[in-house]
């Protein structure tokens, strides 16, 4: 299934897409797509249900993140090899992991605002995934049956705070909306395969960025085996994959950020697509 959350900020309904690509409202059956509501045993019930039955979500309606009640939201750096050479830092030996704030989290189509006095915005295209049972101490093999589905991300990034200010990235990553999740979140039984999805995003339509997840350092599967040594994943967690190259801040011969009006355009095959102008 895809599942979708649509309608005003904090007044979100779950839905689902249809087999014509259609999205329906699910709010009579579900009270929406909180952490409990991602058990395999509650999706697979879920699955046999008929949504062209169910009622269509008005052409245009927003759509909001796919999950309710996500309590940690984690980040991996440094997950494409050509990223991290653009960077001009060393090949991690060891997923780099960091966190973003829970109020970073945006809809798929949001606006970005830039904080005031903002010279170094950037854009990070990402493979994120939910969990949907709980992991702790798992092994490599075992990892993916703990995850319940893949999304679409953007890791908006305000460069200045991430670097100058002290050290600690979560800084230039968690201003309120720089974390579009979506625009569904795909059930990992129609996605067996996280490690050969494509990645494009646009800004202002000029490519910028262009991969795929099979280039990436730690797959998924080791992510959340790593992550589960030392940190318990729960229900709902959403943790995010790391960019490929093509940031702004990699540019030559000097770094391009973004401004006000600017429009990013990301897509990644079945995971759908997002759209966000700068303000």
């Amino acid at each position: 299934m895809k599942l979708l959350r649509h309608g005003p900020l904090g007044h979100e309904k779950p839905g689902a897409l249809d087999a014509d690509g259609n999205a329906r409202d699910l709010s009579l059956l579900v009270p929406d797509w909180t952490p409990e509501w991602l058990a395999p045993e509650k999706l697979g019930a879920l699955a046999a249900i008929d949504l062209g039955r169910l009622p269509l979500v008005p052409a245009g309606t927003r759509l909001g993140v796919p999950v309710a009640g996500i309590r940690q939201f984690v980040a991996i750096g440094l997950n494409y090899r050509k990223h991290a050479q653009e960077a001009g830092l060393e090949i991690p030996q060891e997923p780099v992991v960091f966190t973003k704030a829970l109020t970073s989290l945006a809809g798929p189509d949001d606006d970005v605002r830039l904080p005031p006095g903002s010279e170094a915005g950037d854009w990070e295209i990402e493979l994120g995934f939910v969990i949907g049972t709980t992991a702790r101490g798992v092994s490599q093999d075992d990892a993916l049956s703990h995850v319940a589905g893949y999304c679409l991300t953007n890791d908006v990034s305000e460069r200045d705070w991430q670097i100058k200010r002290g050290g600690q990235w979560g800084k230039g990553k968690s201003f309120d909306g720089f974390g579009p999740v979506g625009p569904w979140l795909v059930t990992a039984d129609e996605l067996p395969d996280p490690q050969n999805i494509p990645l494009e995003l646009k800004v202002n339509e000029q490519v910028r960025q262009r991969s795929n997840t099979a280039d990436m350092i730690f797959p998924v599967a080791r992510i959340v085996s790593y992550l589960s040594q030392f940190m318990t994943l729960l229900p709902g967690d959403l943790v995010i994959t790391g960019t490929p190259e093509g940031v702004g801040l990699g540019m030559k011969p000097a770094p391009v950020f973004l401004r006000r009006g600017d429009v990013m355009v990301l897509d990644a095959g079945p995971l759908g697509t997002q759209r966000q102008k700068v303000l």
